[in-house]
């Protein structure tokens, strides 16, 4: 058994935190004092059981701030009364085709303003926004769409050939309603949205008054160890209660400030973090369909944006482009987000001239987050509620209980699994299903009776109450950005001709955010075509979910119970010196043979993926 042990940069002063410089850093925040004390007087005073919703906010600023920018995409802007008499017009078309309060309604958009747009209509009529990735294709995106049981979904023009991919397309096997929103005309099948706009009632819907916080707002999906989505339930009280613990206290918006988001609008980053920290003050937001690391900053000019949200992957592309005279020639003063990688840390802040980042860590599903909120490096903040960084198994991956089954805290600046109490202050809401939810527990982990959420995530206590994120447990691992589940991939690799079984992974790339996939393949025959392979996987898995690299092995090896055994394979990576197996790249669309001299390039950082 190989626990998990704190490693040797654990020790560095820079890692842990320090009680003066947390201090100094407080103290700084004394101009923004009354707008922090508003925030944590509104968190201690949610509750479930009262009334309240995102849609009541969006109303609230409508009524008091109706001039000032609420959106703005691609040139266009939406005052707060604009943009809330058009989620009006939406919510009543809604209506008239039979969406009621607790109903679901599916958004399958690309980032536009219209996502936004839909979504407050949707949360207006106390019905819940499935969020649906975009990305997904097939089996995948059909499995979303029925863990939602929406009777009705919103396809975006851009999304067509998404939906067909799927039973629900327009002539399939599985029947619901589909409302189109393009500029085109409607193809059969599909109900054009914008024609009924037109005549359409601008007044907020009085379904809005009788929501209350418990109930369920949205439903964000996120990769699972199955292969499959599973759906997390994120309710108004959650989400406001996110609102007022990472916006209000940490984020601090200014009403005249504008937040810019390039990530998309189905992930929590950008309908969480970025709207929540944006509705929190009536502050403005500027949206762009995605991102681009050569456009990034003309974009953040033309929008007078003073903040923005990324992830770790977002600050490594900018800051691996060419240095510019105008790298600071920008009003960002703030910046939120996830990921952002200890080592680049102090380069990006101080090449962009970016007074403060706000790291924060949680999960669509989680309990429990944690935020920067004082601007201390390298940190993903803190967090007030109850948790645990328990010492963990690295290669059983599980957690390690002593003789009375009780879980072991890691020492101070150790590394174990993060896990949060769960209480009714800090309930988990769960995933559509109830087995999954009962699989994100732990039980009598202190003493009897008592619940935890495991969050799948090893951390590195830094002291205070803070903590530094290290890693992802398990078979699930992120590659730019993106949750990948293995067996998905595995699925989609055994469904090609000739192979019999696979194993898929994630393997580190120097200075490269996430794990990049890799595949361990068993072949029926010797010959292997590895532009045939390319082909059938990009067609069938999104871009991040490719494997980089494969080896090929004669037969995988497994447990007394047939698990995988994946250490040795994690461990061996792609290293022509350790392994013994042909290995192969992907490179311009093709599975080609890799040697030590490619390998040695990749090392050096010439091959980019």
């Amino acid at each position: 058994m190989t626990a998990a042990r704190p490693d040797p940069a654990a020790e560095r002063g820079s890692d842990r935190i320090r009680l003066v410089d947390l201090l100094c850093s407080a103290a700084r925040i004394t101009p923004d004092l009354p707008g922090v004390v508003r925030g944590l007087a509104r968190l201690a005073t949610l509750k479930p059981a009262a009334s309240g919703s995102i849609a009541a906010l969006i109303e609230r600023h409508a009524q008091r701030r109706p001039q000032s920018l609420a959106l703005s995409f691609e040139g266009r802007r939406w005052t707060y009364a604009e943009f809330n008499a058009d989620a009006n017009r939406v919510a009543a078309v809604l209506r008239q085709h039979g969406v009621k309060p607790g109903d679901a309604v599916a958004v399958l958009m690309e980032n536009r303003a219209e996502v936004l747009i839909c979504v407050a209509a949707v949360l207006k009529l106390g019905a819940i926004a499935g969020m649906l990735n975009h990305q997904q294709r097939g089996d995948a995106l059909t499995h979303s769409i029925k863990l939602t049981k929406a009777a009705l979904v919103i396809v975006g023009e851009e999304c067509r050939e998404a939906i067909d991919s799927t039973p629900y397309a327009a002539g399939g096997s599985l029947p619901i309603q589909r409302l189109w929103d393009g500029a085109a005309d409607a193809p059969e099948g599909y109900v054009a949205l914008r024609p009924l706009l037109a005549d359409a009632s601008s007044s907020n819907p009085p379904e809005t008054a009788q929501i209350t916080l418990k109930s369920p707002a949205f439903y964000i999906f996120t990769s699972g160890t199955t292969g499959l989505p599973k759906a997390s339930v994120m309710s108004h009280f959650r989400w406001l209660r996110g609102m007022s613990g990472l916006a209000d206290s940490a984020v601090r918006l200014h009403p005249d400030d504008v937040l810019y988001c390039c990530l998309p609008l189905y992930h929590n980053n950008a309908l969480t973090v970025s709207w929540g920290a944006v509705l929190s003050q009536g502050s403005g937001l500027a949206i762009a369909r995605k991102f681009s690391a050569s456009r990034f900053w003309d974009d953040i000019r033309a929008t007078g944006s003073t903040s923005f949200c990324y992830i770790g992957e977002l600050c490594r592309y900018l800051l691996n482009r060419p240095a510019s005279p105008g790298d600071r020639d920008h009003k960002v003063r703030v910046i939120v987000g996830n990921g952002l990688r200890p080592d680049i840390w102090d380069a990006f802040q101080q090449r962009f001239g970016i007074e403060r980042i706000c790291e924060f860590y949680g999960a669509s599903e989680s309990n429990l987050a944690f935020v920067n909120a004082f601007n201390m490096k390298r940190t993903a903040g803190y967090c007030p509620l109850s948790f645990a960084i328990v010492e963990f198994d690295a290669d059983a991956e599980t957690p390690v209980r002593d003789a009375q089954g009780r879980m072991q805290r890691v020492a101070p600046g150790g590394i174990g699994l993060l896990i949060g109490e769960v209480t009714d202050r800090a309930p988990f809401d769960g995933y559509t299903d109830a087995k999954a939810s009962e699989g994100k527990l732990f039980r009598n982990v202190f003493a009897d009776g008592d619940c935890w959420f495991n969050s799948g995530d090893l951390v590195r206590d830094q002291g205070y109450r803070h903590i530094q994120f290290v890693d992802r447990v398990g078979d699930t691992f992120r590659w730019k950005g993106e949750n990948v589940a293995t067996t998905e991939v595995e699925a989609a690799l055994c469904r090609h001709p000739g192979v019999e079984e696979a194993v898929v992974y994630g393997v580190q790339l120097p200075g490269m955010d996430g794990r990049a996939g890799m595949a361990s393949l068993s072949l029926a025959s010797p010959d292997f075509d590895g532009a045939a392979l390319a082909a059938g996987l990009q067609q069938c898995l999104p871009a991040y979910a490719v494997p980089l690299f494969l080896r090929l092995r004669s037969g995988q090896e497994t447990t007394s119970t047939f698990k995988h055994r994946k250490v040795d394979l994690k461990r061996d990576g792609f290293d022509p010196s350790r392994v013994g197996d042909p290995l192969y790249v992907l490179l311009s669309g093709c599975y080609v043979p890799l040697d030590d001299q490619c390998y040695q390039r990749v090392q050096r950082g010439e091959l980019r993926f």
